[in-house]
């Protein structure tokens, strides 16, 4: 005689729960991306926004939107406030973005079916269309830029630098088929030539803090050649009108970098030290990345931005 028990539906066996999900965003002063930014992101578990205390509107918008775990704290580069950041997500993996950056359409769905079936590696590289102007920069040095912004937590740490951090993760990241928009100037041309000075400025302070000299020659040498090698060897020119200001735009940043950088070294000679932006020398901020670089397999994979 069949028991009843026979009769009763039995569950059905099921695979092993999808990890979670942060999304991690750095900004600062950037009202008019960051709710597009956030919006990219909301199918997260949840999104960590790390602000460099902004003075527009930035703070009011992130705060408002239900799955942003809002914190500020002083910039000292970004590898420093992505550091940070990673140590207040809640999931197993993290997905990064800059406020100026999306997730498209197409990079939600491979990510999220990426994860339904269960990653192979620790850590993912994605590609990156570059907007000037609301029209796509396809040449000038950015035909092939990609940067690892999904990973597991835990196994990817960025480097102590104020600009052009390297992300070390645990092994390869392979690159995913899909990609992020990044709208590098997307509204205002002026606020983006202030920040490429910025730039210049503390990438002369990594230099001075790291040893690195420069000579008159290569205040002149380095510029001009950037110059010529995004503008003709990785056809800028192709890029038409927007190209040759771009490739301009890149060329001023190395001079303002060297020009800064040389001018500390001639008041250096006449006993006047420069003033340099903050460090984070906070071990906390590290402590990640010096485990890593202990460990075996450890690979620098991309700068951060």
């Amino acid at each position: 005689m069949k028991s009843p028990a026979a009769d009763v539906a039995q569950p059905a066996e099921s695979g092993p729960a999808q990890p979670g999900l942060s999304g991690v965003i750095t900004s600062f002063n950037e009202e008019h991306n960051i709710a597009q930014c956030i919006e990219s992101m909301s199918w997260c578990d949840e999104i960590v926004l790390v602000d460099s205390h902004s003075t527009d509107r930035t703070p009011e918008i992130a705060r408002a939107h239900p799955k942003v775990r809002f914190f500020q704290r002083p910039y000292f580069g970004a590898g420093a406030q992505k550091n940070w950041a990673l140590q207040h997500v809640r999931h197993e993996w993290v997905f990064l973005l800059d406020a100026d950056e999306r997730c498209t359409p197409g990079l939600r769905r491979e990510i999220e079916a990426l994860l339904a079936r269960g990653p192979d590696h620790d850590a993912y590289t994605i590609n990156r269309n570059v907007f000037f102007l609301g029209k796509r920069i396809r040449f000038s040095g950015w035909q092939h830029d990609r940067v690892a912004r999904l990973f597991r937590r835990g196994t990817a740490f960025y480097e102590n630098r104020r600009v052009h951090s390297l992300l070390h993760t645990s092994g390869p990241a392979p690159i995913l088929k899909q990609s992020i928009d990044h709208h590098m100037v997307e509204r205002s041309f002026d606020e983006y030539a202030f920040r490429l000075a910025r730039y210049g400025y503390w990438g002369a302070a990594q230099c001075w803090r790291d040893g690195v000299r420069c000579s008159a020659v290569e205040v002149l040498a380095r510029p001009l050649w950037r110059f010529i090698r995004t503008y003709v060897f990785q056809l800028g020119f192709a890029d038409g009108a927007r190209g040759l200001i771009f490739c301009m735009l890149q060329a001023y940043s190395t001079y303002m970098k060297f020009a800064i950088l040389w001018g500390w070294q001639a008041n250096h000679a006449r006993g006047i030290e420069p003033k340099l932006p903050a460090f984070d020398e906070d071990d906390t901020t590290w402590e990640g990345l010096h485990r890593l670089k202990q460990s075996e397999g450890q690979a620098v994979v991309t700068p951060s931005a």
